[in-house]
């Protein structure tokens, strides 16, 4: 097949094939985005498309990648259409993209990404770039001592990070008269845009005192909450859907039809009419984030190490193993009673929603991907609703079983890397075994920060411990299946 997507070639596609309805020359750019991911890609471009469809043609994204060329290589020749395939067990639906109206590749040419930002049409900037790149400390404050916040800082003109590029830009805009942008953070972290514009503010204090206060108070960093399932692309999903569109997409991407994106409405310079497609705007999304992080998020890392654990692959395949399905059942009556209440959230209808999804045998989302990152993800997802629990001298045996299989998976995963995680050069550097589980989960804890400065951070290491124990010493099934049946003679 030699015909590839493009502007071209767009009029050449199959009748069930949906394709950008608006003319892609009238739009011009709006939105910065930074972290030109197959999220990105399945979301918050998707809604985009939606109004530019609507005439709200002054909303097209520039996008950036801050590491890799591979996403700009894959779609520049496609004039930046992609495909989107939204799958569920019963039929895929395929959709052309045409939100991303150019692509940059920010250390090929900072300066030109920062001109970019910097420039007046631009209203916003967005971020999915993965809660690593924001370069936290365990306790949560900006790791000044980073080779790239060390870098940024002594050439502001050259940035390597989301901190660097972000400030740039907005230097610019102040010495041209220019009011900010809005920056609006569509990454799994707890009030997102607050920590955002906090660490950007320590950035900034580095500068001078009077940009740190300049971020603090007249750049506004709404939070928001996004959701919905991307799973890798595959080479028999670039080999199915070039068969649907009937020629070559180099980088397609594939989701679920469920998605969700709830944003506190504060918009200085404008914002797309987002609503009229589905998007939930709020004063307050603290209480939808949270619900999304520990019912669905918290779900999918216990699926990911478990399944990692048992030989399961994919997150339908683990969610289908009775044994894992019941323990989310049992994770899940542990998470809500955590979540806030008089909020509207109606959490078990949240959670059928999820077992459909979790479902989905036609995606296939790897537990290994999911797996990734353990040490960033774990804390929001499961750690605080531990200690929360302790508190008030409630139960966690789920919550801090989900621990001891991240560092069993840690361990198990020695002999084949199926993921990853950020502190892999001090994780691999002690010892992940038998020989004393005390200090395994001890030196995990004080490597990642888990629980620090908690009053109950010992209690929940040593259920951790408990827990691990027994996942080393009798197997990863007859653990689950011991916790599994206590639960149910509770």
């Amino acid at each position: 097949m030699s015909i590839r997507l493009s502007e071209d070639t767009v009029r050449q596609l199959p009748e069930a094939v949906i394709r950008p309805g608006y003319d892609r020359t009238t739009a011009t750019a709006g939105i910065v985005h930074l972290g030109v991911g197959a999220f990105h890609r399945a979301h918050q471009a998707v809604y985009i498309d939606d109004c530019l469809a609507a005439g709200e043609t002054q909303w097209g994204i520039i996008a950036a990648s801050l590491r890799s060329t591979d996403t700009r290589d894959a779609l520049l020749p496609q004039d930046g259409l992609y495909t989107l395939a939204v799958r569920d067990s019963q039929k895929e639906e395929l959709r052309i993209v045409g939100a991303i109206l150019d692509i940059r590749v920010a250390p090929e040419d900072p300066a030109a990404l920062v001109t970019a930002m910097a420039d007046p049409a631009i209203r916003i900037v967005t971020l999915t770039v993965t809660e690593k790149a924001y370069l936290r400390k365990a306790n949560g404050s900006l790791d000044i001592d980073h080779p790239d916040i060390q870098a940024d800082l002594a050439d502001p003109l050259r940035p390597r990070t989301i901190y660097g590029f972000i400030l740039a830009a907005l230097v610019r805009r102040r010495d041209a008269g220019l009011l900010p942008f809005t920056v609006l953070s569509c990454d799994n972290l707890p009030a997102n845009g607050k920590t955002l514009q906090r660490l950007l503010t320590e950035f900034a204090a580095r500068c001078s005192t009077e940009l740190a206060a300049y971020v603090a108070d007249e750049l506004s960093c709404p939070c928001s909450m996004v959701d919905r399932i991307v799973p890798a692309t595959t080479h028999q999903d670039r080999s199915r859907i070039a068969g649907g569109i009937g020629m070559q997409d180099a980088w397609p991407v594939v989701s679920e039809p469920f998605r969700q994106w709830v944003i506190e409405d504060r918009f200085p310079q404008g914002r797309p009419d987002w609503q009229r497609f589905g998007v939930t705007m709020v004063d307050d999304v603290a209480p939808f984030e949270i619900m999304k992080l520990r019912l669905l998020n918290g779900a999918h890392s216990a699926i990911a190490y478990l399944g990692q654990l048992v030989g399961l692959q994919t997150v339908a395949d683990a969610f289908a193993a009775p044994a894992v399905r019941d323990f989310v059942d049992g994770l899940w009556s542990e998470l809500i009673p955590t979540l806030p209440e008089n909020a509207g959230l109606a959490p078990q209808d949240y959670i059928r929603s999820l077992t459909a999804r979790f479902s989905n045998t036609a995606l296939r989302h790897m537990t290994s991907q999911i797996a990734n990152d353990g040490s960033q993800k774990l804390p929001q997802r499961i750690v605080e609703a531990a200690l929360e629990r302790l508190a008030v001298h409630a139960p966690v045996d789920h919550l801090s079983f989900v621990i001891a299989a991240w560092i069993a998976a840690l361990r198990a995963r020695r002999t084949d890397v199926a993921f990853s995680d950020p502190l892999d050069p001090q994780l691999t550097a002690i010892d992940l075994g038998l020989s004393d589980t005390t200090a395994t989960v001890d030196a995990v804890f004080t490597i990642t920060g888990f629980a620090a400065g908690a009053g109950e951070q010992r209690e929940l290491a040593r259920l951790v411990e408990h827990h691990l124990m027994a996942i080393l010493t009798t197997g990863p099934q007859q653990a689950l299946a011991h916790l599994n049946t206590r639960g149910m003679t509770k």
